[in-house]
């Protein structure tokens, strides 16, 4: 193990000087210098344990010991690019497409979600011979130029909205515009859909994707409506259109209930394409984009080869179908069906006990604690948010993000391995902060603080 280099004020200085600034630090005002990792817990150059809540991507836990060997067993034997026959990368294929729809039989592999849904867009295009896309509001598929182009996260914030690009609202039943008392939101939030494509086609433009995370995240950790996505690939095939579903996030079982999150849909659903990433190789480089012999046939009869210099290395398989065991050998699916509605029926409870907690939702280790200053009108409470993070990591060390348009949202998805101990301690933590802030009478959102 490499030993500590430098102090962490120094580290700090040299990060400050030499990485761009808009690479950010989690924690930025007084960031944690992590040295080590294992399972659900981080460690800091003192040896202090934090409780890891964000770390998606080491999906089977830090530095899991049978990743870690077969990283370290096949990189000791052959690494190469993919242009080499090798059966890592034909067995990794097979294994995954044990787990998904049968017509979703061809693979390519890359190295981040970025570059899997930059494909998918190559594909839908190249498929469909349209060029424009609907996403929903508040969607990231990525930090590429394209994908920026698809993200109403980012483009807002940027060069703004592009022709091609148009935006359906999220279907977010608890502050959208159809909510849970509504009698069939799956459809209603598909209708609007509908209608955009109409008024695209109007115009004279064609519809080459629908994309959409299974469950949008950075929307603030939404579980869609049921019906929806059925309703919505309809209207999108008839349209000429294909259904993109970006599982970067949300892949490989965090749902527990089901493998991919898009499954959560129904079993008669099936994407086009689907997009996998971040914790396909547990922190490792590895990702992909999964689809149908068809589209895969228009994209080679292009005349133009597709080739990724690291894609589907001997390595990288090597560690995806070490990732697919250990989720199998540890019955982690299990673990996040029972430990995700453990914590979800905590935080349903703590919700009872403080009115600034106006929503809890999830599925799986894939849970949003949603606060607001009023359950009625719905303002976020983005800096009550901001300080209850910031005191779990000082008081408790247990590390907690934010998301959502607003970031008033408390996402929680831990590495799988998290257990009923660690949803109960943080819960804990969480009404003793709440509550010390209601005995003091402290109104965040009026600068109290």
């Amino acid at each position: 193990m490499a030993e500590e280099r430098f102090r962490k004020e120094e580290t700090l200085e040299m990060r400050q000087r030499l990485i761009g600034q808009s690479c950010r630090l989690f924690y930025s005002e007084d960031p944690v210098k992590i040295v080590r990792a294992r399972g659900q817990y981080l460690f800091d150059e003192n040896g202090k344990r934090y409780l890891d809540c964000i770390s998606n991507v080491q999906h089977v836990g830090h530095c899991h010991p049978a990743i870690t060997k077969a990283a370290t067993a096949q990189m000791d034997v052959l690494n190469a690019n993919a242009r080499f026959l090798h059966d890592n990368i034909v067995l990794y294929a097979d294994r995954l497409a044990a787990t998904l729809p049968k017509k979703l039989s061809v693979f390519y592999f890359v190295n981040s979600g970025s570059e899997a849904n930059d494909l998918a867009l190559r594909l839908a295009e190249q498929y469909t011979q349209h060029e424009d896309v609907v996403v929903l509001d508040h969607a990231y598929h990525g930090h590429l130029k394209s994908l920026i182009d698809i993200s109403p996260y980012k483009f807002r914030k940027l060069a703004g909205q592009k022709e091609w690009v148009h935006v359906a609202p999220l279907p977010d039943t608890y502050r959208g515009i159809y909510r849970e008392e509504h009698p069939n939101p799956g459809q209603a939030y598909a209708d609007t859909v509908k209608h955009l494509i109409e008024e695209i086609n109007k115009k004279g433009r064609k519809i080459a994707a629908f994309f959409a995370e299974s469950l949008p995240s950075v929307g603030g950790q939404i579980i869609l409506p049921q019906g929806y996505f059925s309703k919505v690939a309809e209207y999108v095939r008839s349209a000429g259109g294909v259904f993109v579903a970006d599982e970067v996030q949300t892949g490989f079982g965090r749902t527990g209930t089901h493998f991919w999150a898009f499954q959560l849909q129904g079993e008669d659903f099936c994407p086009d394409i689907v997009t996998m990433g971040k914790p396909m190789g547990n922190g490792h480089p590895l990702a992909c984009v999964a689809t149908t012999v068809e589209i895969a046939g228009a994209f080679t009869a292009n005349g133009v080869e597709y080739f990724n210099t690291f894609g589907g290395n001997p390595v990288s398989c090597a560690i995806g179908l070490a990732v697919l065991d250990v989720i199998e050998k540890e019955d982690l699916r299990g673990n996040a069906i029972r430990v995700g509605a453990h914590l979800k029926d905590l935080l349903k409870k703590l919700q009872q006990r403080h009115e600034i907690i106006g929503d809890v939702r999830g599925v799986g280790l894939f849970v949003g604690l949603e606060l607001v200053t009023d359950r009625q009108t719905k303002p976020p409470a983005t800096k009550t948010a901001a300080w209850l993070v910031k005191r779990l990591k000082e008081e408790d060390r247990i590390c907690v993000s934010t998301d959502g348009p607003w970031e008033n949202v408390l996402k929680f998805k831990p590495p799988m391995c998290f257990s009923m101990e660690n949803a109960e301690l943080v819960v804990q933590c969480i009404d003793r902060i709440l509550t010390d802030m209601e005995a003091k009478n402290l109104k965040l959102e009026n600068e109290d603080i």
